[in-house]
């Protein structure tokens, strides 16, 4: 039986090719909004970061009708780190939509989400957007869409797929570039014709998955799901199975279903609706609601592993407690335990410390979200470097490979490729330049990436664009230089003042203003040479008597580098440690006392 009634979509895409954006003009043609109603910009990225940085972090939930047919939209993420977010979501559609740039075309996240729709058998549509770009190249872009199908391996029913064009900015679509449009309406008729209605026996007895997580003050935790047989009721009596195979009872106390961006309560859900359960208090990703006297299993969608890991410790610099709200080993393991209920990418593990724990994830992006979200709440720790996670296959160390693609103006071509080649890039495709731009494809070692984006926004002035996703395992490719310079570290506690800031800067490039708190062992500034050097930014001029000519003039100082939590982390030498707090973000030495430091920096080399 089909719920003729129903369409279930996701829109997945690479970062920042306007999957938002349609959905709001998707809800807007719909009538979900009054006409007199204030609607802000990309409305379904309500997280304070997600509104910030510009990107979508969660997958989120809304419904349009068209026609009396309700269309259940799923808004993902397109940024690599946050991938687990989109594998997850995926179980619960029908169809996708398969977002493309008109000038940007296939970029490796576009690759790495289509492949999984495309093992799920799920039904695609692909959608050119942003057609009203000047250095647009639509055509093609269509064709470079038709090779990936190809090359993933879509079978002959999925290559049959269905191309609409589109601005989501204008909120138009079309069927061919050269036809008239002023609304969506082609994009609704292709979806509804297109993606196939749920399927399920709506007599049979109930299974429904849950595939995503939401809590309210008011009812607790809400499990989202679809409900693949059958059909859920308010106050029915049902059997949870967990992911270890355990079953427990539990009881449907609130039902609800997405209406645009509000959800309704209503007292029944059936085959292929998507709703959401509140009541029941344990429920986590990837358990089944069943019939209680049928219980049966879902089986949920295998979630990548991680590839970069972070121990994350509390805070026990001079400085500790003083800013934060929750400082204790108690408080930051409860956090991050809590964290792995919703964040189905993200692994955290028992160290040999009791005051360490390690979280590993997707990569560099995936873990500063976390770490900004905790420090957002009152939460004060220390994360050490990024460490990429290795494996043993048949005897061989194996790491983590991405696929970097990189469009960069051909000037700046040259040092690109220098610079990856010490990071052990090997160039798998070139494309010659469009606009001046010029596409370099590589894959590159995980950990040949941390800490060169910096580096490549700085060769390439502001120009290039860099994009990555995970590839898979190979062999260990050999040794990486970590940083190439060293830091200036503070010699003393105190406050940093102006003469010692002017007497430092002179050694490389300042973190730090006069008035800043420091103590010693923490890193002030950045070395112009490739050694750490203990600099005194509390020194005060000794006052005289004696004066000359030019003496009394005002020492300047040149700006200092923001320290930004992404900078720090690009920055973090092996031997360093970020101290997070809902105020401030310093780095510092794990060992404070620079003769103690000197003396540890002897013995490895023995």
């Amino acid at each position: 039986m089909n719920n003729l009634n129903i369409r279930n979509v996701a829109i997945i895409a690479h970062v920042d090719h306007g999957k938002t954006t349609l959905v709001d003009a998707m809800l807007k043609q719909s009538g979900i909004f009054r006409s007199n109603e204030k609607v802000e910009e990309r409305v379904m990225d309500s997280n304070d970061l997600e509104r910030e940085r510009g990107i979508t972090i969660l997958a989120k939930n809304t419904s349009v009708y068209y026609n009396d047919i309700k269309i259940n939209i799923v808004d993902t993420p397109g940024h690599a780190d946050f991938g687990g977010e989109v594998e997850r979501v995926l179980k619960m559609v029908d169809g996708v939509l398969l977002l493309v740039d008109a000038f940007e075309g296939v970029m490796p996240q576009t690759r790495f989400v289509l492949r999984k729709a495309l093992e799920l058998k799920l039904k695609p549509i692909v959608v050119v957007n942003k057609i009203d770009r000047p250095d647009a190249r639509t055509l093609e872009v269509v064709d470079e869409v038709l090779d990936l199908f190809i090359e993933l391996g879509a079978d002959d029913e999925q290559l049959e797929f269905p191309v609409v064009y589109c601005s989501a900015k204008e909120g138009i679509a079309k069927y061919s570039l050269d036809e008239e449009s002023n609304n969506l309406k082609p994009l609704f008729e292709t979806l509804v014709d297109n993606i196939p209605s749920p399927e399920g026996d709506i007599n049979l007895p109930l299974q429904m998955l849950v595939t995503t997580i939401d809590s309210n003050e008011y009812v607790g935790r809400i499990g989202i799901g679809k409900v693949y047989r059958g059909r859920i009721r308010k106050n029915q009596q049902v059997a949870v199975v967990g992911k270890d195979g355990l079953v427990r009872n539990a009881k449907v106390v609130t039902l609800y279903t997405f209406n645009g961006l509000k959800r309704e309560e209503i007292e029944e859900g059936v085959v292929g609706d998507i709703v959401a359960v509140a009541g029941i208090s344990d429920i986590n990703i990837g358990e089944t609601v069943s019939d209680i006297e049928n219980v049966e299993a879902l089986p949920f969608v295998e979630i990548d592993e991680p590839t970069l890991s972070m121990t994350f410790c509390v805070n026990d610099s001079p400085f500790a407690g003083k800013e934060g709200e929750y400082v204790t080993t108690r408080h930051l393991r409860d956090r991050l335990f809590k964290e792995l209920e919703t964040n189905v990418a993200l692994r955290v593990k028992e160290t040999d410390s009791p005051d360490a724990v390690e979280v590993s994830g997707r990569g560099e992006l995936h873990l500063s979200i976390l770490i900004e979200t905790m420090r957002r709440e009152g939460y004060e720790f220390q994360v050490s470097k990024p460490q990429v996670i290795y494996k043993e296959i048949d005897g061989v160390l194996h790491e983590p490979i991405e696929y970097l693609t990189i469009d960069v103006p051909e000037e700046f071509m040259g040092a690109v490729m220098e610079k990856l080649g010490t990071r052990k890039a090997e160039m798998v495709n070139m494309t010659s330049a469009i606009n001046g731009y010029v596409r370099l494809e590589f894959k590159i070692p995980a950990r040949g990436l941390i800490g060169y984006r910096n580096e490549f926004l700085t060769d390439t002035k502001g120009n290039g664009i860099m994009n990555h996703v995970f590839n898979g395992y190979e062999p260990y490719k050999g040794d990486i230089q970590e940083r190439s310079r060293g830091m200036l570290v503070a010699f003393e506690t105190g406050e940093a003042v102006t003469y010692g800031l002017y007497n430092a800067q002179e050694r490389g490039t300042l973190f730090i203003t006069p008035g800043t708190p420091v103590y010693q062992g923490m890193i002030v500034g950045m070395c112009s040479r490739n050694e750490d050097i203990d600099v005194n930014v509390c020194k005060k001029k000794h006052v005289t008597n004696m004066r000359a000519a030019g003496s009394d003039e005002a020492l300047k100082l040149s700006p200092p580098m923001e320290l930004t939590l992404e900078k720090c982390i690009e920055l973090i030498s092996s031997d360093e440690l970020i101290e997070v707090t809902p105020k401030s973000i310093r780095m510092r030495k794990k060992i404070l006392d620079s003769t103690m430091r000197k003396r540890e920096a002897a013995r490895k080399k023995q």
